[in-house]
């Protein structure tokens, strides 16, 4: 998660693309994790982006509660925490995967995020830590994101909804690519601005490559610092959008920022998904940023993006796999 100099003059074409207050929340960003602190130690990284995360953190609504736990496995365990609604039955699981590049992140960095999703539609969340680069190449965090999944649908009868944002959308994604002959696959999927290997030089990754809090070299960074040697682009667990087969995955929702570089990913997965008979949509965010879902305490239009998340969730937990493309239609 790095970016642009906040420097008005090193905006670019930006500088009148995005309304002042998005551009506030960019500074405000840049001024805690600046764009040079990708040269730094991983675990300097850390823990500059982890002060960043506190300083944005908006509280747990009213009525949530949280309780951590494990995921054993049999070498290692991966920490969980549970989101519930006080005095109400959930009517599904939201299984989320955080964002943070597959090096940065923890249970803390998402919990507000979290904790708002649950009290926005009722379900229980259960946030998956998951192993992180580079000490972990891939395919760790996959399969931690695969185990949290098995874990939740062989302890709970409800509906699971896969959620990820950013990095955690590209776990979302191949979890549910992996688990769709699964028994209890997920009932729905809900993708946040994700990356999932899409093609470089498509639209976004070229209009967007210089854009603020998201550049192309930091894709590039990220990529590089979570690949194993040898590491293939077309395997469907690092990169979701190079597998074979789209078929019968769950409805899918898939929301990106417009300026982002990996807006045309979110474009590419609902078009792969149409085409092969299932339900998908996707919604370009205007005039937002990677990252937005921190910006919804102070950017209007971030809020209202954030409430439509919530809504698209809401509705994945509830529809039937049966039904028609209209039912996972948003505005």
């Amino acid at each position: 998660m790095a970016g642009n100099p906040t420097d008005p003059t090193s905006r670019g074409g930006y500088a009148d693309r995005l309304d002042q207050e998005l551009w506030d929340y960019i500074d405000k960003v840049n001024s805690w994790y600046p764009p040079e602190i990708v040269a730094a130690p991983i675990a300097k990284q850390r823990t500059v982006y982890d002060r960043m995360c506190v300083a944005f953190q908006q509280g747990r609504p009213d009525g949530v509660t949280t309780s951590d736990g494990v995921v054993a496995t049999a070498a290692h365990a991966i920490p969980v925490r549970r989101y519930r609604t006080a005095g109400k039955a959930a009517a599904a699981v939201v299984v989320y995967y955080h964002g943070g590049g597959f090096v940065l992140g923890n249970l803390d960095s998402h919990d507000d995020i979290c904790a708002e999703i649950c009290a926005g539609t009722g379900f229980e969340v259960i946030s998956a830590d998951y192993r992180l680069a580079p000490e972990h190449l891939h395919p760790a965090s996959f399969d931690d994101a695969l185990a949290v999944f098995e874990w939740a649908s062989a302890t709970s009868t409800l509906p699971i909804v896969l959620c990820g944002e950013s990095a955690g959308g590209n776990l979302a994604a191949a979890v549910a690519q992996a688990t769709r002959q699964h028994a209890r696959h997920a009932v729905g999927q809900m993708l946040i601005y994700p990356g999932l290997g899409g093609d470089e030089s498509g639209r976004s990754y070229v209009e967007h490559a210089e854009a603020p809090l998201l550049t192309l070299a930091d894709i590039e960074f990220y990529r590089r610092v979570r690949s194993a040697p040898g590491q293939s682009l077309d395997d469907p667990t690092f990169s979701p959008l190079r597998d074979r087969d789209f078929s019968g995955l769950p409805p899918t929702v898939i929301v990106t920022a417009e300026c982002d570089p990996l807006s045309s990913d979110g474009e590419a997965y609902r078009d792969r998904v149409l085409a092969a008979g299932g339900q998908a949509v996707w919604r370009e965010e205007k005039r937002l940023v990677h990252s937005f879902l921190r910006a919804r305490s102070t950017v209007p239009s971030a809020a209202a993006a954030f409430q439509r998340i919530i809504g698209d969730i809401a509705r994945l937990g509830t529809i039937s796999p049966s039904v028609g493309e209209k039912a996972i239609s948003t505005s």
